[in-house]
């Protein structure tokens, strides 16, 4: 018996598997990125083991990623969903979030080109930018969506009014927003608008960035620029008190006889039917694993074990800085 069923879900009206990939690593944030050549091998590895779903950005090493899977999907664009998104600037002059029509517009054209190809079937707003109304941001992505060069509009980090907003103007296939047993944002009221609306909800970091795939010990000992070492999740007693509840967790995988990373996506898949998930890696063994099990269904009791395990209230630290919160439009918790 499970909460939800892990059989292929709908994305933007295509029925695909519920986990698909999140390329970010392949470029950005996580410590060293792998070769382009590795990179592309990966992106290859990962069709052939059976995902059809990759999520990439701008952002993401600035143009990096989008070349990178573009060269990669050479005669297999048929193959994948390919979402990617717009909206935040991180270098050069221009430094933060710019979803006006015109942006949107020219920014959309750039990663066409990087990417190889003449329609994205899932172009998303990275960031709610607060000095354009939503609805003339997604106005802006229906014109697209009438000239055939994105399929459907996605948001990022947006609140359920926003959401709620933006569908007035036009269906929105995705909102895509952190979401795991130790990042819960998403059932204060986003979860709940998806499937009001009929929306898909994308949960990034699924397995909690590696933390809950086993893939964090000592944050201290990770590369020079992993973002994750400035997070207050993985900062001294925080961290002390965080890898309590990782060890148990892990003990509750290994009795289930899945891996960690398996029962953090099994966790985030059976909260709703119209979830999928994009872990992300930047190696072919945690890339096979993700999927291995793609279709195993976490038994209702060993849900209530990590919801009483991880949750809002014994994570230890905010997800992300105070910095970066005043950037993110998705309702918080208050403050303990």
């Amino acid at each position: 018996m499970s909460t939800a069923s892990h059989r292929f879900r709908t994305l933007a009206g295509k029925a695909m598997n519920p986990i698909g990939l999140g390329c970010m690593s392949l470029s950005w944030a996580y410590g060293e990125r792998p070769t382009d050549a590795d990179g592309i091998a990966l992106l290859h590895r990962a069709i052939d083991v059976g995902y059809d779903h990759f999520d990439t950005a701008r952002l993401y090493g600035q143009g990096h990623n989008e070349t990178l899977v573009g060269q990669a999907l050479k005669g297999k664009r048929d193959k994948v969903f390919l979402a990617s998104k717009m909206g935040i600037f991180a270098s050069g002059e221009k430094r933060g979030v710019d979803c006006h029509p015109n942006t949107i517009r020219a920014e959309l054209e750039k990663s066409l080109t990087l990417l190889q190809t003449d329609h994205i079937d899932l172009y998303y707003m990275h960031r709610r930018d607060f000095t354009v109304p939503i609805e003339d941001s997604v106005g802006a992505m229906a014109d697209l969506i009438k000239e055939g060069k994105i399929g459907a509009i996605g948001l990022s980090e947006m609140s359920a009014d926003t959401l709620r907003r933006a569908a007035a103007v036009h269906p929105i296939a995705a909102m895509q927003t952190e979401y795991s047993p130790w990042t819960r944002q998403a059932e204060i009221a986003v979860l709940d608008a998806c499937r009001e609306v009929g929306t898909t909800f994308v949960a990034f970091s699924p397995v909690a960035r590696g933390v809950l795939a086993n893939g964090v010990r000592d944050p201290q000992a990770l590369e020079d620029g992993d973002i994750r070492k400035a997070m207050p999740r993985f900062v001294g007693e925080n961290w002390v008190h965080n890898l309590a509840l990782v060890d148990a967790f892990n003990a509750i995988a290994a009795r289930e006889g899945v891996t960690p990373a398996q029962l953090s996506l099994a966790w985030v898949l059976g909260k709703g039917d119209h979830i999928v998930a994009i872990p992300g890696t930047g190696k072919i063994a945690h890339l096979e694993e993700n999927i291995a099990r793609w279709d195993w269904q976490i038994p209702v009791a060993v849900t209530a074990e990590i919801d009483a395990l991880i949750n809002q209230q014994t994570v230890a630290g905010h997800r992300y800085a105070q910095t970066i919160r005043a950037t993110i439009d998705t309702e918080d918790f208050a403050e303990a």
